[in-house]
């Protein structure tokens, strides 16, 4: 009887160990130098003024590859650099039902969006125009000189200027 009882509260303190780190790696962390993320209404209301591109970052909150994107990648300084002179960067929950947004006139959640972009797997990168007209998009992890070099595809095509980033 009381071996029972020590192997139930080895298994309970297991348990709940483990799900106390899980509960930790995915939950929400302060990132130095992350972009300043706005919403797509607020980018495609921007874009136009200054003729900024928007680069949408469609996530899912447990994704591991997209949590490594959001504290690897975008806060390098070769991506904040061109993010910062040529981008409105947008984060999108690829999953949430709750959350609208309005594109091109109409009103969507954010699940609809995504699926409405192609997303088949999370991270999904798109890159739009001023006017929210698709230029390119990337399925899975981008890491930095993949983004990079998509940022400044996407650049070029458009006609601006695009700096050497190594």
């Amino acid at each position: 009887m009381n071996r029972k009882v020590i192997i139930g509260a080895l298994i309970t303190v297991f348990i709940g160990i483990f799900a106390y780190y899980s509960i930790q790696e995915i939950q929400p962390q302060d990132i130095k130098n992350a972009p300043d993320w706005m919403t797509l209404t607020e980018a495609l209301a921007e874009a136009p003024q200054d003729d900024r591109l928007i680069l949408v970052d469609i996530y899912e909150v447990g994704c591991q590859f997209c949590r490594k994107m959001s504290r690897e990648v975008y806060p390098s300084n070769t991506i904040r650099a061109v993010l910062d002179r040529s981008y409105h960067p947008v984060k999108v929950n690829g999953n949430s039902a709750s959350n609208t947004i309005v594109y091109k006139g109409e009103e969507m959640t954010e699940k609809d969006f995504a699926g409405l972009m192609g997303v088949t797997a999370f991270p999904f990168t798109v890159i739009m125009d001023s006017e929210g007209n698709v230029i390119d998009r990337r399925r899975g992890y981008l890491d930095i000189r993949g983004l990079a070099q998509m940022l400044r595809s996407a650049e070029s095509e458009m006609g601006l200027q695009a700096t050497n980033l190594n």
